[in-house]
């Protein structure tokens, strides 16, 4: 393998953007897994009042997760994530305007590797979110996993994020007085294996929950595709039915989360390592599908709107993909 390395005078807006990939990736990666060790490692050391203490405000706090989080504006305003945004970049496009008056629930497709549109769109400021649609709060899901690690917990609380089960969702739809957008990666962990450059295939056509929430709440539903989410990272082959495919198929049902085998660019070289390509994400936003509230929505009356949102997703689809350079006879392809 020929490895390409980068030019030794790189200027300090690249290095400031590759450092906020660099802590972006190392977040996802690695940074759940430190906070545990720190958490119990401190019970062993003189500064063990900080782990009893934490563990006492975590009792505390413990239901602000499903109650809407806790946003921090500070840190979703960082400068970090303007860099971050630079590397790519990203940009968010508005195509019809969303009544802050209303709660919302968006989908967002497709979920990549690990959600970088999504992230830097809905969980910071970098790309404008509120300029954009103001009035409006975006609340993303995540694993519920994530928010019982502690330390981590205040890192996504602080992004605005919020657990991926019925009530958290339910709680931010209820809110009275509307301006809020429960976003929902439909796709999930799952879809994260068939995340690789050129791939346009959805995990949609038996993902129904999001719509069957949308109706119980009578929340307007705003499908989002994102132009270059798959095109960030490479990824060992994995077809259906091989021994990989299925260790990793298993390991998700275990653990909850999906261990795509991805690379992509290195720090100072081009050819291999963990960070992401720097390619372009567009991720659009389409118009809001009017949703009637149902208590208790009939299967039947499930599977329409679900029908209707694939349709307005392949619209959103057709109508922007040749300005993002997506061929002509590629289309949408649901599973």
């Amino acid at each position: 393998m020929k490895v390409e390395f980068a030019p030794l005078a790189i200027p300090l807006e690249r290095r400031l953007q590759t450092a906020s990939v660099v802590h972006w990736v190392f977040s996802f990666l690695g940074l759940a897994q430190c906070c545990i060790v720190l958490f119990i490692g401190l019970f062993f050391t003189r500064f063990w009042l900080v782990s009893v203490l934490y563990a006492t405000w975590w009792l505390l706090d413990w239901d602000t997760p499903s109650k809407g989080g806790r946003r921090i504006h500070c840190i979703r305003n960082n400068v970090i994530w303007r860099h971050m945004r630079n590397y790519f970049p990203v940009t968010l496009v508005k195509t019809a305007e969303l009544d802050p008056s209303k709660n919302y629930v968006v989908g967002f497709h497709p979920h990549g590797v690990l959600v970088a549109g999504a992230f830097l769109n809905f969980c910071t400021e970098a790309t404008g979110f509120s300029q954009l649609f103001p009035g409006l709060t975006p609340h993303m899901m995540m694993l519920t996993l994530w928010f019982r690690v502690p330390f981590f917990r205040d890192y996504l609380l602080s992004g605005g994020l919020v657990p991926s089960d019925k009530d958290s969702a339910s709680y931010v739809l209820r809110r009275w007085g509307g301006g809020n957008m429960l976003v929902i990666a439909v796709g999930g962990a799952q879809e994260a294996l068939d995340a690789r450059p050129g791939a346009f295939t959805l995990l949609l056509k038996n993902r129904k929950g999001f719509v069957r929430l949308a109706m119980e709440h009578g929340a307007p539903l705003v499908p989002v595709f994102s132009f270059g989410e798959n095109e960030l990272f490479d990824q060992v082959d994995n077809p259906k039915g091989s021994w990989l495919r299925r260790t990793q198929h298993r390991l998700q049902q275990i653990m909850g989360i999906s261990l795509p085998l991805f690379h992509a660019r290195g720090v100072f070289q081009y050819s291999f390592g963990l960070l992401p390509y720097r390619r372009p994400i567009f991720t659009v936003v389409g118009k809001p599908i009017k949703v009637e509230k149902k208590h208790n929505p009939s299967q039947e009356e499930v599977d329409r709107l679900h029908q209707t949102y694939i349709e307005e997703l392949c619209k959103l689809f057709e109508a922007h993909k040749t300005k993002y350079n997506v061929p002509e006879d590629r289309h949408l392809e649901f599973i």
